[in-house]
């Protein structure tokens, strides 16, 4: 499994950063220092994801790699189910 770094601008949809390190531990330092340096502004994300590929990565967590109108054009395609 690969592990990615992602920092992501809620404030924006934009996102920032998007690394990927073979080692769990490694990323999660990179976590950390990427959440220390951005501990004072509350409108970012620091996530550290698994998955196999980034290709499964941008599949199952679209929100980080789409902007709004592409998650809207998205969800009318598959909204979900209630």
């Amino acid at each position: 499994m690969r592990h990615f770094l992602l920092v992501y601008d809620r404030s924006t949809g934009q996102l920032l950063e998007l690394v990927e390190h073979p080692h769990q531990t490694e990323a999660l330092q990179a976590r950390f220092a990427a959440e220390k340096l951005h501990r004072d502004d509350p409108s970012i994300e620091v996530v550290v994801l698994t998955a196999d590929s980034e290709e499964t990565l941008r599949r199952t967590h679209t929100r980080y790699f789409l902007d709004v109108p592409q998650l809207v054009a998205e969800w009318l395609r598959h909204p979900a189910v209630a």
